[in-house]
């Protein structure tokens, strides 16, 4: 490792004094009531973070910096290429739209621990209404928007909210979701109704809005605006809950990720510098959803706790209307870091295999391109590598913990690179890879990825009512340890390799194979742009796997050659052990709206097994498509 770096220095003053490390961090922000101790390890399921803290998020994301000099400095810059409009606010300009929609959820009786349910598009004011809560102490919980009512009522039963934050509709390439018939039609599923729904009228689409529950956001925020009302921050304690983000559970009830105030504003003020490298002033840029936890973090809290400037935008990397979108962007308003998927870059490397389009801009500001959310396979890497000349930086995470696991930390000096590795664990993480007993494996040994307790701060105390559930999906298999359900091994020098979920470890005649491992072979065909590969059953091994490729667009070639290649490939890279015979041409591959490809749901699918459609799958015709090619081909239940 290179001396260049403070990552071990940092990494050891963390692990031989983790209070006195978080302290530190802590000083930074602004509290109401500072803590007497940084941790109590007797509180909660596993201990708590700054216990007796009192402090305000929102303070510290959008008041702080009015009052120390950022009042003028651009907060967040709304950009849509789907409506083709731009909109940008200053912190004193957010501290404004904050202040007034505070004081219309106030007016409809929402304080402190009340919940509030956000159902909306990728608009300025989804962030608005994020902080809105924060400045009251309620507890805000973000909805993806579009998603079917039957799963936006599983949430409203849940957590059982005093109100709901809409928008009458959301913009997809070439067509418009209605919201509010989604909105409605959950509400008359659930018995505990929310007092009122304030709407967000879009030109695209106006609403009905029902007389008595329904309120008019625009005219609502005005009217405060205009009489100037105040709305101070309320002082909530560092371990109430901020928000609430469901993830979907195995069980079809969804399963709600908690996040409090104190640690959460700690860890994620630390990593702005210390691991993406991005200082306050500059222009930080996360290409996801506030529907999902890179949103909350790397979209509404992180920068604006830095006092960075924050792009939230509105589109998708290929359609939008090109494979180019991705570089406007950075070019018109001086972006120094991109965070997104993988899956966006395989995207654009689908439509623009040569990079073609980067031409038409300046993207010479863009310092670092960070990836995280799906597997970065090394071909990828080397690709935006090669087209953007910018370190490529992969780095895991997951919905529970708020922020990275292991990660290269460019603020404190990068890493060597080692292609399909995340790199190595940040402070707060002592990580450990584990067999199925729980005994730690060799170096190089795939086994179970799983964080020894206490996770730092930012990382879920527990589930929304529900600790006993929170113990058994995360601590009961492994005693005094955080289960990440993430497959992997770690070299000797101390780098990650996260193979797959340890869903996705197939067992082949005896032979434990990741799934991760096989499509990273896969990958390196010149002619593929975009993989997956599941374990179906099969009688005599057990499993075989199979794997579905997406082509790059500018490849004319007969595809069976290419499957064959591909097979061949796998042989060589792999090795007989992997029994891959069965490689696939796709048009398509099923995806989550945030890019996750729905591996399992094409297993069960493949083994005739019983599947229930995904909520947050993207678009439910690929699964048809996918179910027709194993049919036509005779795999697995289809077999003859």
């Amino acid at each position: 490792m290179t001396n260049r770096s403070k990552y071990q220095e940092t990494y050891a003053s963390w692990k031989s004094d983790p209070e006195a490390f978080w302290e530190a961090c802590a000083k930074e922000l602004d509290w109401f009531e500072p803590w007497s101790r940084a941790f109590d390890p007797e509180a909660a399921v596993y201990g708590q973070w700054f216990p007796d803290a009192t402090c305000n998020t929102c303070h510290n994301a959008v008041d702080r910096h009015v009052q120390s000099g950022r009042a003028d400095q651009l907060a967040i810059v709304h950009d849509s290429a789907m409506t083709g409009s731009k909109r940008s606010v200053t912190y004193a300009e957010l501290q404004a739209e904050v202040e007034a929609l505070a004081a219309v959820l106030k007016d409809r009786d929402v304080g402190k621990g009340d919940r509030v349910i956000i159902y909306m598009p990728m608009v300025l004011e989804a962030a608005v209404a994020m902080l809105a809560c924060a400045r009251l102490g309620a507890v805000h919980s973000v909805v993806f928007g579009g998603f079917a009512a039957n799963e936006l009522a599983t949430r409203i039963e849940d957590c059982t909210p005093k109100a709901i934050i809409s928008a009458s509709c959301g913009l997809e390439p070439g067509r418009t979701v209605a919201y509010k018939p989604l909105l409605d039609a959950a509400i008359d599923m659930v018995e505990q109704k929310p007092g009122s729904c304030i709407v967000l009228q879009r030109e695209q689409l106006v609403c009905e809005l029902i007389e008595g529950r329904d309120l008019d956001y625009k005219t609502a925020v005005e009217a405060h605006k205009a009489s100037g009302t105040k709305v101070p921050c309320t002082p909530v304690k560092a371990t109430d809950p901020l928000y609430i983000l469901y993830t979907s559970g195995t069980t079809g009830q969804p399963k709600g990720v908690v996040r409090d105030n104190g640690g959460h504003m700690v860890a994620l003020h630390w990593t702005m510098n210390a691991i993406y490298g991005v200082d306050a002033g500059e222009v930080f840029w996360a290409a996801s959803d506030v529907g999902w936890v890179v949103g909350h973090s790397y979209i509404v809290y992180a920068p604006l706790l830095k006092g960075c400037t924050s792009i939230l935008f509105e589109g998708k990397p290929v359609g939008t209307p090109d494979a180019g979108t991705f570089w406007r962007v950075i070019d018109e308003h001086k972006v120094a870091a991109l965070f997104t998927a993988p899956t966006a870059f395989r995207a654009i490397k689908k439509e623009d295999p040569s990079g073609s389009l980067i031409a038409n801009y300046d993207i010479s500001t863009l310092r670092t391109l960070f990836l995280a959310g799906e597997r970065a396979d090394p071909d990828t890497i080397e690709w935006a590598q090669e087209k953007l000349q910018v370190p490529v930086i992969d780095h895991w995470w997951q919905t529970e913990t708020g922020w990275t696991i292991a990660g290269n930390p460019v603020g404190l000096g990068a890493l060597p690179v080692k292609l399909g590795s995340p790199t190595v664990p940040m402070p707060g993480y002592d990580v450990q890879v584990l067999d199925d007993e729980g005994h730690p494996v060799p170096t190089g040994t795939l086994g179970n990825i799983v964080v020894r307790l206490p996770l730092p701060p930012s990382c879920l105390p527990t589930l929304w009512n529900a600790d006993d559930r929170f113990k058994d999906a995360y601590l009961s298999e492994f005693p005094g340890y955080y289960k990440t359900a993430d497959a992997g091994m770690m070299d000797e020098d101390g780098y990650l390799f996260i193979m797959s979920r340890t869903d996705d470890i197939i067992n082949v005649a005896g032979h434990r194979l990741s799934t991760g491992g096989i499509e990273e072979a896969i990958a390196g065909h010149p002619a593929v742009a975009e993989c997956a590969v599941v374990g179906v059953e099969d009688a005599l091994k057990g499993q075989i796997p199979v794997g579905f490729l997406i082509l790059s667009a500018d490849v004319d070639r007969d595809t069976a050659d290419i499957e064959k290649e591909v097979v061949q490939r796998v042989r060589e890279v792999i090795g007989p052990v992997a029994a891959f015979k069965l490689a696939i041409c796709v048009e398509r591959l099923p995806k989550t709206r945030s890019g996750k490809i729905l591996r399992g749901t094409m297993q069960k699918i493949a083994d005739g097994a019983e599947w229930k459609m995904p909520a947050t799958i993207d678009d439910p015709t690929v699964l048809s498509e996918i179910s027709e090619t194993l049919k036509a081909r005779g795999i697995g239940s289809f077999a003859p």
